[in-house]
This record gives structure tokens, C-alpha cells and sequence, in this order.
């Protein structure tokens, strides 16, 4: 009672918190604070070199001493970013800001509204808190397409049509691969023409990509792909699948070995309980949060700014369930996203390509996939609980 009491009272004043915090993050943008927005300049920078050949030749090295950073999408995803490089820089930056904030803000309201919450303040609330998590802040500082993706994925999840369904995934993995797993969705859900038409939208993808240019879709597509090296350095702190928690953990790259592959084992067999619990009860936000930490899990790079899924994965935590443990972890997830414990740890490593480490830091890295994890767990017995419960009702009825 006294918590809705005072969840009805920050509510209140819910817009004026909204617009705080948009103005503050706005006056970061336009002074440039730590807001270089280096991977839209890869994104904007390198497009244009689709139509010379030298697209995964080309590096941005202005803004990294350690790293010259490439283009790392299929040739489809450069066809997309195209356009931008036909505007001035400070146009650009500008628009995908403002892009990347009403897709947030559609993540936040989205995901409360299959949790059953449609007051439109609580969704300004949320959303002024989550300009300044970690994720969402590197992936606005860098210039990152995860929003967007996040937002493209979970409005088309949860469509009534199939063919939305499936083109909304098929879009997203032409443009950036990891999201293919929300494929899983459709097969947990037996939505198997949804499935198909994901198939048919990606291979299109494919295709518009491979009759712009063969060349660069060959070299993508048979030599560039599952090249984790390419994407970025697996050991680094930023990198928080279990590939790298567990590579700083042992002190080398475990690759694809047995240790990651027991450790995949793991969480897909949590995975598979959360997503069992989740369809039983037919809880699509569950569903949706147990794929998507799947797929950054065993990913081989899940940068923390991959992690904007824990976005809608404190919302279930907080509404979608009366489960104690439920709120123990989405207090852990806001300690862990809150306290920007990553930007710690990168400054505290010698350097991105050193694997080990001291075992404190190695420890401390373990962060997002630990809660993740935990997220996993929390979804399998909060929803087995209410199964439960449901059925002594039922039972009470009868």
C-alpha cells in the first residue's frame, strides 16, 4: 500500500521528470559530452563504400588508438545507411539520436503494455530512468543501432500478422545478424508461418544485398562471417556474453571449446525452462526476454550496449510478476545497469586485448551474464509459481 502510494505520487510529476531528463541528455548531444558517436560514423562513414568494393577494407581510425574499427554488417545493412551519408554529420547525429529515444521510449511503453500497465506516465517515468543506464547510454554515446533493433523486434513480435512478424525479424537480422534468434519465438510458439515469412524477409535481404554488389556478399558472407577477431577484441570487459566472461575468467580466449559449450549448455537449458513456463502461461514479454538473453549469452560478442534487452526485462521483473525473487533480480539488474560498473572495469583493464586479469575484475565481468542468467531462472520459477497457484484456484472453483 505504501509503495502504490508513492509510485502514484512520482507519477504525478512523471512528464517533468520525462522532460529533465530528455533536456539533460539533449545538452550532452549538443555539447558533445563524451558523445562522439563513433559506430554511427562507421555506419554513415563506411556505407558509401558498398559501390567501390572497399567496404570491409575500410577502418575508422580517428577516434581509437587501440582498435580501427570496421564495418562489421552485411552488405544490406549499408545499403540501409546509405542515405545518411548524403546529409552533413551534425544532421545525422541529431537524427539518430532522436530515432534511438522514440524507439526507447516505444520499448519502454511496449513492454509495460504486455505486462498489462497502459498508463502512459508510467512509461515517461521508465523512460527518463533509462536514458541513464549503462546500455542505453553507450548505445546513444556510441551511435549504436540496438534501440532501434530492440524496438523494430518487439513491436513485430507481437503483431497480429504473421507476415509483420516474420518481416520484422528477417529485417533485423539482414541489418545486423544476432537478432536472428528471434526466430525462436516463432517455433516455442508454433507461429511457424510467421517463422517462414523471417526466412523469406532475410533471404530477400540477402539477395538486395548480393545484386548490389556479389563481390562484397561473397566476401561477407564466406569469409568475414563468425570472425569474432574482426568484430572487436572477445577478452575485453565490454564483451558480456559468457565467451568472454568465461575467456577472462580462464585468462585466453576459450573460443568455441568445451568450456563454452558447457557454459552454453547452461543457459540454453535455463532458456528452455524460462521459455516452457513462459509459454505455458502464454507470457509473450517472458518469452521475448528469455530468447533475446539467449542469444546474448552465447553470442561470441555481446558488447554492453547488446544489453538494452534488460530494458523490458526490468519491466516483467517489476510488473509482470508478484514473485519475490522476481524483485530481487530486478533490483540486482538496476545495480548492475545503474552503477555503470563496465566503464569501471574498462578503465581499470591494461588493455582491451589482455586477457588476463586480476580475479576481482575477472569476477566482477561476470555482471550482465550472471543476471542474465538469473533473469532465466526468475522467469521459470515465477511463472511455475503462478501455474501453480492458478491451479489451486481452479481446483478451489471446482
Amino acid at each position: 500500500m505504501v509503495l502504490r502510494s508513492l509510485e502514484g505520487r512520482v507519477l504525478a510529476v512523471a512528464p517533468w521528470l520525462f522532460g529533465l531528463s530528455l533536456l539533460g541528455h539533449l545538452a550532452m548531444v549538443a555539447f558533445q559530452t563524451k558523445m562522439t558517436m563513433v559506430d554511427l560514423m562507421v555506419y554513415r562513414n563506411a556505407s558509401p563504400e558498398l559501390f567501390t568494393g572497399q567496404l570491409y577494407d575500410w577502418r575508422l581510425e580517428e577516434f581509437s588508438d587501440q582498435f580501427a574499427l570496421p564495418f562489421t554488417y552485411p552488405p544490406f545493412s549499408a545499403l540501409v545507411f546509405v542515405p545518411l551519408s548524403w546529409v552533413p554529420w551534425g544532421v545525422a547525429r541529431w537524427f539518430w539520436q532522436l530515432v534511438s529515444l522514440a524507439c526507447l521510449w516505444f520499448l519502454t511503453r511496449k513492454s509495460l503494455e504486455l505486462v498489462g500497465s497502459r498508463d502512459p506516465r508510467r512509461a515517461l517515468l521508465w523512460t527518463a530512468l533509462f536514458i541513464w543506464v549503462e546500455p542505453v547510454r553507450t548505445t546513444l554515446n556510441y551511435g549504436q543501432i540496438n534501440l532501434v533493433l530492440a524496438a523494430l523486434l518487439l513491436g513485430t513480435l507481437v503483431s497480429a500478422r504473421s507476415r509483420a512478424q516474420g518481416a520484422g525479424v528477417g529485417v533485423a537480422a539482414g541489418l545486423k545478424l544476432t537478432p536472428a534468434i528471434s526466430g525462436l519465438y516463432f517455433l516455442v510458439t508454433r507461429q511457424y508461418r510467421a517463422a517462414v515469412w523471417s526466412v523469406v524477409a532475410f533471404a530477400a535481404t540477402v539477395g538486395i544485398g548480393w545484386a548490389v554488389s556479389p563481390s562484397l556478399s561473397r566476401q561477407y558472407w564466406f569469409h568475414l562471417l563468425g570472425d569474432a577477431e574482426r568484430v572487436g577484441p572477445v577478452g575485453s570487459a565490454i564483451n558480456q556474453s559468457l565467451r568472454g566472461a568465461l575467456s577472462r575468467t580462464l585468462g585466453h580466449d576459450v573460443q568455441t571449446g568445451p568450456v563454452f559449450l558447457a557454459g552454453a549448455v547452461v543457459a540454453a537449458v535455463l532458456a528452455g525452462f524460462a521459455l516452457h513456463a513462459a509459454v505455458g502461461a502464454r507470457d509473450a514479454l517472458a518469452m521475448i526476454v528469455a530468447v533475446q538473453f539467449l542469444g546474448l549469452l552465447v553470442s561470441p560478442i555481446s558488447w554492453s550496449h547488446h544489453w538494452v534487452w534488460a530494458v523490458p526485462a526490468v519491466l516483467w521483473l517489476v510488473y509482470g510478476t508478484t514473485h519475490r525473487l522476481a524483485k530481487v533480480t530486478a533490483v540486482a539488474w538496476l545495480a548492475a545497469i545503474g552503477s555503470y560498473l563496465i566503464s569501471v572495469l574498462l578503465m581499470a583493464q591494461e588493455s582491451i586485448w589482455i586477457i588476463p586479469r586480476p580475479w576481482h575484475l575477472a569476477a566482477l565481468g561476470w555482471v550482465y551474464p550472471a543476471v542474465g542468467l538469473l533473469t532465466l531462472v526468475t522467469v521459470a520459477v515465477a511463472l511455475r509459481s503462478r501455474e501453480r497457484v492458478e491451479d489451486r484456484v481452479d481446483l478451489l472453483r471446482q
